[in-house]
Order: structure tokens, then sequence, then C-alpha cells
């Protein structure tokens, strides 16, 4: 779940190393990490400060599968404690991704570079630019025929983690995962 965070965290972090500024680019990013890190927190136990209660009732329309309230069923002293350990976990988070990425800004730039020539890559690809390899041409979009790419392409290490779609990278936290994986780091 921590790396799910640092990879939710790296759009927002490479906005901050490459332009020194922030956009609204990586705001869905950052909802999704919150919301895991609030889930860590009040749901799931995972805070050392909080310990291993749930904070929050919630009532669902089963049928639908859909949450239709959350019941706040603590203090406000707790709410802050909450938010400050939700705070601390998405701050982690961001730490991580900047640290892999200014420890590999060239890998990063390489990326950056091919996924504004192609818009997609896949697992492949990515595997493909970090050896050094050379991309098939683009047809009408798609690659060409399939076949090996470069020598280092069987490479078991520079895979894509699970749950991210290996047919579709193209956002800066599947660059963040890529390069994280490269270095062996996550």
């Amino acid at each position: 779940l921590e790396t799910k965070i640092a990879i939710a965290m790296g759009g927002r972090v490479a906005e901050q190393i490459v332009m020194k500024k922030y956009s609204t680019g990586a705001a869905d990013d950052i909802e999704k990490a919150t919301e895991i890190a609030r889930r860590m927190v009040c749901e799931w136990g995972m805070s050392e400060r909080l310990g291993p209660v749930r904070y929050g009732k919630h009532e669902e329309l089963v049928f639908l599968g859909r949450e239709i309230s959350q019941q706040r069923d603590f203090s406000e002293s707790t709410a802050i404690l909450i938010d400050q350990e939700v705070r601390r976990i998405l701050e982690k988070g961001a730490e991580t991704a900047y640290r892999l990425l200014s420890e590999n800004i060239d890998k990063l730039h390489l990326l950056a570079a091919k996924l504004l020539e192609r818009e997609v890559l896949d697992g492949e690809d990515i595997t493909t630019v970090l050896t050094g390899g050379e991309l098939l041409p683009l047809r009408n979009g798609r690659h060409e025929a399939a076949g090996p790419r470069s020598p280092g392409a069987e490479r078991p290490g520079a895979v894509l983690h699970p749950g991210v779609d290996a047919e579709a990278v193209g956002d800066v936290g599947d660059v963040v995962q890529a390069v994280a994986i490269d270095v062996g780091d996550i």
C-alpha cells in the first residue's frame, strides 16, 4: 500500500522536480493516494499512533455496492490525529517518490520523452527503453511486428508492479514505478 501511495504521488513530485511548480494534473492521483492512506488509518488499523481500531461507520447500499454515508464515531482530537497520520503517510510516499526520481532523473527524462513521442508505453517498451534498446517503429499508432526488442528485454527484474496495467502505461506514476523497479527499490 505504501508503494501504491509513492507511485500515486510520483506525478506531483515529478512536477516539483522538473517544473519547480505544481499543476492540477496530479489531482486524481492525490485523491487516490489520500483514499488509500485514510483507509489504512481508519479501516485497516495500520497506524501505530492510533492502533488497530476502525474509525467511522459506513452505511452501504449492498445491492448497489455503494457507500451512501459515513458516520463519525470519534472525537475531534481523534479526527486531528487521523488527519496527521494520513498526512504523514502521504508525505512519506512523496519522499520515496522524490528520492527515486531524483536519483534516477535521467531515466525519468528518458521515459517522459518516449511517452511524449508515443503517448503509451507497455511493460515491454519500458524494459526496452531502460535497457538501452530501440523501440519498434509505430505504424498506425501501433507497434510493428512483435519480436525481441532489445538484448535485455527478458530481464526478470524489469516488470510492472502487480495491479498496474502493463498494456497501457501512460502517466508519471507508472514511470516512477518503472524507474523504482528498474533500480530494485520498490
